[in-house]
């Protein structure tokens, strides 16, 4: 595909993209309801229509541009993950597992802390584990509890889980983005860790008295009901899956052994026998199909718009007029966003667009460090955007609400876009090049040596 794409040429590339906004949300707000237009529906109106983008192309060639978009590694491997935490949820509810943990959590916790309660453990879990996905997998069951026996909205507490599982993986030094934008930017991890720490703690910070404030407000209307007899046994699967993934442990590997304890404890206590087990795992697979349709189908999509050049054509286009490293970083944050909200990966964003910010911030003097926090940051405000991004899909499938009534309540991913833009707005230059002058050059040139 040519590089120089032209004018015409890279909107109908990006056409599929406005096709299924306008399917999906314009749509929706016209009937409003937003159950009124499945997702998977604007989907694939929107797969039909990027086959009419791609001239030259046999049909059949088309059509395959589509497979091959849907079938990448990266989505296969997402899948799979759906599939194990379909299968775990399932079988830990069949069980009594997540009755027992939420009983326990909401008899510990103060009523005016839960929520505050529910967004430090998401936070410290995905900060040690480095993965929001597996985070959310991990929580998701045990807040929708919460939400039940407490009191409070099922998509609010569902959206702490998600705003908690995105500072970790903002913040961790095992993330793949992370690391993915200190390979690109050429810094080390910790330089880019207390970069980011400027943005994502008072982020936070801010977070955790909101929830501090909603959580006291409504303290006494939403008190704990009591809940379920706690069987300590019937925790061990929860605590087993929290202490495996913060000892780094595959997280298709935690949800497959945590699906085979929870299993067996409930046979061993009578929950269900061998073919209860069975159907209980198949029914949270088959929980998950709409999500998996919709993560293939946005797979397909965006290939379509990479293979005609349209992502191509867009970053090009935002790039063209900079003036100082000021315009420069709201430029790599403009890329970064728009290149997210097309892929629905945060990591592929950074991947694609951080060739042409380290250009970028080479040849407007931006710190490597600023460059790939600012990356990281904004590609995880925009995966709070968007309904279909990974993190959002796993946790509206658990907990069975659609993304759209937990957009609303996701607080954190907001604040952090507002927070990061105002640090590239007011923070001076000169005051951090001083800093790097303290710290020391040489840890942008080994940055291998920080993993």
């Amino acid at each position: 595909m040519d590089k120089e794409v032209s004018n015409k040429r890279g909107l109908l590339s990006l056409s599929p993209l406005l096709v299924f906004l306008l399917a999906y949300f314009a749509l929706s707000l016209l009937a409003g309801d937003f159950y009124a237009v499945p997702i998977t529906v604007a989907f694939l109106i929107a797969c039909g229509f990027s086959l009419l983008t791609m001239p030259g192309l046999a049909v059949g060639k088309r059509f395959q541009v589509l497979v091959e978009g849907a079938g990448r590694p990266g989505l296969m491997t997402m899948i799979w993950i759906f599939i194990l935490a379909g299968a775990f949820a399932s079988t830990a509810k069949q069980a009594g597992a997540i009755d027992s943990t939420v009983s326990m959590a909401v008899r510990v916790l103060p009523s005016g802390m839960i929520l505050c309660g529910v967004f430090l453990a998401a936070c410290f879990i995905s900060l040690s584990v480095g993965t929001s996905v597996g985070t959310i997998a991990a929580l998701t069951p045990i807040a929708g509890g919460m939400a039940q026996q407490a009191g409070y909205g099922l998509p609010l507490m569902v959206a702490i889980v998600v705003g908690g599982a995105f500072f970790g993986d903002n913040l961790s030094f095992i993330s793949d983005t992370t690391i993915m934008a200190t390979k690109t930017q050429g810094c080390g991890l910790r330089d880019k860790f207390r970069s980011n720490v400027r943005i994502a703690v008072p982020a936070a910070m801010l977070c955790i008295v909101l929830y501090l404030f909603i959580g006291n407000s409504q303290a006494a209307s939403h008190a704990p009901v009591g809940g379920a007899q706690v069987n300590y046994l019937l925790v061990i699967p929860y605590i087993y899956i929290l202490l495996a993934a913060l000892c780094g442990m595959d997280v298709m590997l935690v949800l497959a052994t945590g699906t085979l304890m929870s299993g067996i404890l409930g046979m061993s206590l009578g929950r269900f026998d061998l073919y209860g087990w069975f159907h209980a795992m198949n029914d949270g697979v088959m929980g998950m199909g709409e999500l998996i349709v919709v993560t293939m189908l946005a797979g397909g999509l965006v290939e379509s718009m990479r293979r005609t050049g349209g992502i191509t054509y867009a970053m090009r286009c935002l790039s063209r007029h900079i003036s100082g490293a000021r315009g420069a970083e709201l430029c790599i944050a403009a890329l970064v966003v728009f290149t997210d909200i097309c892929t629905a990966n945060n990591t592929i964003a950074i991947l694609t667009v951080g060739p042409i910010a380290r250009e970028i911030s080479a040849r407007f003097h931006v710190d490597p460090r600023r460059a790939a926090s600012i990356l990281d940051t904004f590609s995880c405000f925009a995966q709070g955007l968007i309904p279909y991004g990974a993190q959002m899909l796993i946790a509206a499938g658990l907990a069975r609400v659609s993304p759209l009534q937990i957009m609303p309540y996701l607080y954190y991913p907001y604040i952090l876009g507002a927070v990061a833009l105002l640090y590239i707005i007011i923070q001076r230059h000169e005051k951090e090049d001083s800093i790097a002058a303290s710290v020391g050059t040489g840890m942008c040139v080994h940055g291998q040596s920080d993993r």
